[in-house]
């Protein structure tokens, strides 16, 4: 057990150190200026090692980009709605994201992605297939209707525009502990609109503006 540990932690370290190696030489040169060969040379690591952990050469921006929103909601508890689940898993992870997240990866991860086109198209590309998923586990097993198809859009447009605004808070120099904290509040905001809908929520300023 203590070896297959070790043995996971080396491959945890090698998968770290190849990711960080092609972000700082994307982040320099350039996302279509550099070869998996350099990669995998600065990285001190055979070809055939760096594709075993990334199968495409996008894979070494985007991979773990975006949350397997389907497995949340396939692995809900009984009795919890698909967006009960997912506001639960977002609510959880908004604060604690500030203890283990390493800021200045992720800026460059996004300023890497923000400059390529060809990345541009890989993330879209991930989320469509997010999207597709969250369909079809929202029709729990069967094939998705208009409706499931319409419901995944949502809720994935409201978890990227979360996504974004967490990350132009920490490019604009906001602490992370801040970003996280109005992270938290927003998560809440998009549940409250995917639950109740426009409507809901324009009726609920429209009261606060005459108690005001």
């Amino acid at each position: 057990m203590m070896m297959a540990g070790l043995r996971e932690r080396k491959k945890e370290q090698t998968r770290r150190r190849i990711s960080q190696v092609a972000l700082r030489l994307f982040d320099e040169r350039g996302y279509d200026q550099v070869t998996v060969n350099e990669i995998a040379e600065a990285a001190g690591v055979a070809k055939v090692t760096l594709f075993s952990y990334f199968p495409a050469k996008e894979c070494l921006v985007t991979d773990g980009v975006q949350d397997d929103m389907a497995a949340i909601v396939t692995g809900r508890p009984e009795g919890c709605s698909p967006i009960g689940a997912l506001r639960a898993h977002y609510r959880a992870t908004a604060v604690p994201v500030a203890k283990d997240l390493d800021v200045e990866t992720l800026i460059t991860r996004i300023r890497v992605i923000s400059s390529s086109p060809a990345l541009l198209a890989a993330v879209h590309g991930v989320q469509m297939g997010q999207r597709h998923e969250l369909a079809a586990a929202l029709s729990g097993g069967r094939e998705p209707d208009l409706t499931a198809h319409l419901m995944a859009a949502q809720i994935t447009a409201a978890i990227t525009t979360l996504q974004e605004a967490f990350f132009h808070r920490l490019a604009a120099g906001a602490p992370l502990e801040e970003a996280a904290r109005r992270l938290a509040a927003d998560v809440e905001v998009a549940f409250d609109l995917l639950e109740h809908g426009l409507t809901h929520t324009d009726e609920e300023k429209h009261e606060e503006g005459h108690q005001l």
